[in-house]
């Protein structure tokens, strides 16, 4: 008899967490190593914020709260989607867990039963899959194409959607590509969820803030109401407010999934870390000057990064509208021998050989649902990005 259950067999290990550790472990053992793989700003978490963790401490705001979230973070996690996103919610219809993937496993749990699909554009994050099997789901897996921006076509999304579609995954800007779908696309998306009133959307809203180009962020319930009453609208603070390691992350959405996802976090986590909730109230509520700045730095360095990639024989790489991601095509170099002698036969094999020979971690595309592609975070400094880049370049001019 097997120890592990059949829900555990049917997932795998984060590929992006693997690659990570791997980098860690390579550095331990003394390799020079450039860990490109990890999606977390460098920034520190303003100190405004930690100053309000601090004086949460002392104040000896460390009790339990609500399982779903402190009343004072509800209201302001309203009030964040009334200034930023023209979307009206009640405290009543706002969930907060310990990090964005609790919202999106609760909100699956709490509804998916065995044969329910749901629909995930690729690339996409590498846990909207594993959470879905996880919860009984079906994923269901729909390419998209660098031509598109890496974003699901209206045709394509028709194409998907059958009886059993339970949930469509929206995630703009999006990690892993960076693609981020215009107020005309998402309405073009909208039309198409409009003919089909048992699909719900739950829009992945975690890189709102970083935006490059003049690019305007809109969500789908701000793009088209009618799709308010079936719409979970998630974001959180660790990627905007540099925040990853404090695990805070919320939705909105009708108050009959808010109170079943409510009930099951009443059964699993409990209340995210109390502390954390207040240094989230001043992140919300608190100033937010230092966002733009930091969306320009991120900005300056995917120029860096897309240009240097681009100068990189056999390798294309697609100018992102946002999030700290590049996704770039490595199909130049498939069926190549790499400088080991080793023949290239996939992004995996790529991704393998540019660790062993340059000591760059990347992640390959075949863990996000695209091939041949590979994921690279430039969420580190110019000078690192530089070195790495020059590295990538290298190595690819050894591919013969």
């Amino acid at each position: 008899m097997s120890l592990e259950s059949a829900a555990l067999r049917r997932i795998a290990p984060s590929a992006t967490i693997a690659i990570s550790a791997k980098a860690r472990a390579l550095k331990a053992a003394g390799r020079d190593v450039i860990a490109l793989s990890a999606g977390e700003p460098d920034f520190d978490t303003p100190d405004n914020i930690k100053d309000a963790a601090i004086a949460a401490i002392k104040a000896g705001k460390t009790k339990y709260t609500d399982p779903d979230g402190m009343p004072e973070l509800k209201a302001a996690i309203c009030a964040k989607f009334k200034r930023e996103n023209g979307l009206e919610y009640k405290p009543s219809q706002v969930h907060v867990a310990p990090g964005g993937k609790p919202v999106i496993y609760n909100a699956f749990v709490a509804t998916l039963n065995p044969g329910d699909e749901v629909i995930i554009p690729a690339p996409y994050w590498v846990s909207y899959p594993d959470m879905t099997l996880l919860a009984g789901g079906t994923p269901v897996s729909v390419e998209t194409t660098a031509e598109s921006g890496f974003k699901i076509t209206p045709a394509a999304l028709e194409a998907a959607i059958t009886p059993k579609s339970k949930w469509l995954i929206i995630n703009s800007p999006s990690n892993p590509s960076g693609g981020a779908y215009t107020r005309a696309e998402l309405q073009a998306i909208a039309d198409v969820l409009l003919k089909h009133p048992h699909v719900w959307v739950l829009t992945d809203d975690m890189y709102e803030h970083l935006v490059f180009d003049d690019f305007e962020f809109t969500t789908i319930a701000q793009v088209e109401p009618k799709l308010y009453d079936r719409t979970l609208t998630m974001n959180g603070v660790s990627k905007g407010y540099s925040m990853t390691g404090w695990r805070i992350g919320y939705a909105a959405g009708p108050e009959a999934l808010i109170k079943a996802m409510g009930k099951m976090i009443s059964q699993t986590t409990s209340n995210p870390c109390s502390i954390s909730q207040w240094a989230a109230l001043e992140a919300l509520n608190g100033p937010q000057d230092f966002i733009k700045p930091n969306a320009k730095l991120f900005q300056e360095r995917r120029d860096l990064v897309v240009s240097m990639l681009n100068q990189a024989t056999g390798l294309h790489c697609p100018t992102p509208e946002g999030a700290f991601y590049v996704y770039p095509s490595c199909a130049g170099l498939i069926g190549k021998t790499a400088p080991s002698g080793k023949v290239i036969e996939s992004d995996e094999d790529f991704a393998v050989e540019l660790l062993e020979t340059e000591g760059v971690a990347v992640v390959h595309g075949a863990a996000f649902g695209l091939s041949p592609f590979f994921r690279i975070s430039y969420a580190t400094s110019n000078d690192v990005l530089e070195d790495a880049c020059s590295r990538i370049q290298r190595f690819c001019a050894n591919v013969k």
